[in-house]
């Protein structure tokens, strides 16, 4: 199967104040939701709406579009039927809407000066021994 996203409409808001320090501990909680599934030329169409809000309140990102999915048309049918029995998508469509939803995210994050949506690795600290292990070097 064939997955690709159109996005047709992204909307980003930052409600934080300019110059206001963003406070450390920030929540970020993506919503994704598959809106429909309808058959176009031997395709599937499947508009989709993705939600990115900020806990606290400091900004939030919304896009738009549509998946186009291709493949066996058995594997098709049974993407529209699960969906019109209101069973979860694929994995595939769910990760490629999300996976580029975020990219375009992150690149909005950057331009209105908020934490991107995405975790940033860090580095962790190294355990505090429970006792002083001893010098085997002389």
């Amino acid at each position: 199967m064939h997955v690709s996203v159109r996005i047709n409409y992204i909307s980003a808001e930052r409600f934080w104040e300019p110059g206001k320090l963003i406070p450390a501990g920030i929540r970020v909680s993506t919503n994704v939701n598959i809106v429909g599934v309808e058959t176009k030329d031997e395709k599937l169409a499947a508009p989709f709406v993705v939600t990115i809000g900020y806990t606290p309140s400091i900004a939030q990102i919304s896009l738009k579009g549509q998946v186009i999915l291709s493949g066996k048309p058995e594997e098709l049918k049974k993407i529209q039927d699960d969906y019109k029995k209101q069973r979860a998508p694929p994995p595939a469509l769910l990760q490629t809407v999300t996976n580029t939803s975020l990219i375009e995210a992150t690149i909005l994050s950057r331009s209105l000066n908020i934490p991107p949506p995405i975790p940033l690795p860090g580095l962790r600290k190294p355990p505090k021994p429970d006792k002083e292990r001893p010098s085997y070097v002389g």
